[in-house]
């Protein structure tokens, strides 16, 4: 798979309906379009592997149980607790050689592995880190796939709510907090993290790659475009920055304002 052929199968991703959004296959094609020499063989194996071992423990262990065994303990899977900032964590394959990664990126792994096998389970955008809810008779469950997948009690969901800064009213909405989101929020949530690691460190270019991808898998939204033409401008690129400035006013009137002085400015600087 080359980086054409990973837009192709963004775009597709993005014209799929939520219930239809193939996140495994468009994580690896996110992961193929930042480095295309890499095999993706490895991720479909592991996750082959994960369903296999999941599938077994099933027959004995508690769904919350066998799915955090089954990631953690046989599969090896875990958070980063040292290099948080580097690149492979927000990318499926290097989490496939490395075994570790950031919460959404192991989120991926355990989404796929727990739905083959029956489970549901789905993504939770809580605010500072990505969980997952997992549907038990006891009722939902909060894990942490960073913390080998271990079951996050609601006093702590609480705790962490409240030290990300939110009001008491709402850190103890349990409803609110463990809220499931999309597979397509999920994939855009770790492309925005890639992005703003690359501008950070301001690799522009990289920062382009991560903002197209979010326009490819939400086709709708006019922000990314916006991401797309900082980054382009950021490379000297002024005509691509305008040509997404464009693409942003077009999606959406109500960035027309703030994407139409951003390219009167680029446009002054071409003159």
């Amino acid at each position: 798979m080359d980086r054409e052929e990973a837009e192709t199968i963004l775009t597709d991703a993005g014209a799929a309906g939520d219930g239809e959004f193939p996140l495994l296959e468009a994580a690896i094609a996110c992961a193929v379009h930042e480095d295309p020499t890499r095999d993706p063989a490895l991720v479909r194996d592991l996750a082959a592997l994960g369903v296999e071992r999941l599938t077994d423990r099933l027959k004995r262990e508690s769904p919350e149980e066998a799915l955090a065994e089954t990631m953690a303990g046989d599969l090896g899977l875990s958070g980063d607790l040292f290099t948080l900032d580097d690149p492979g964590n927000a990318d499926v394959i290097s989490v496939a050689q490395r075994r570790c990664g950031l919460a959404v990126t192991l989120g991926v792994y355990y989404l796929h592995v727990a739905r083959r096998c029956g489970l549901t389970v789905q993504g939770v955008d809580f605010p500072g880190h990505f969980l997952l809810r997992i549907e038990t008779e006891e009722g939902p469950l909060a894990l942490d796939p960073f913390s080998e997948g271990r079951v996050v009690l609601p006093s702590e969901l609480t705790r962490r709510a409240l030290h990300t800064g939110l009001t008491p009213n709402v850190a103890d909405r349990l409803d609110r907090l463990m809220a499931p989101v999309s597979d397509r929020a999920v994939l855009m949530r770790l492309q925005n993290i890639c992005y703003a690691q690359a501008s950070a460190a301001g690799d522009f270019a990289r920062a382009e790659r991560a903002a197209l991808r979010r326009a490819l898998l939400d086709p709708l939204d006019h922000r990314p475009w916006l991401d797309v033409a900082a980054a382009r401008e950021g490379q000297g690129a002024l005509a691509g920055a305008l040509e997404a400035l464009q693409r942003a006013t077009t999606l959406d009137g109500g960035a027309a304002l703030a994407a139409r002085a951003h390219r009167e400015r680029v446009r002054l600087r071409l003159n």
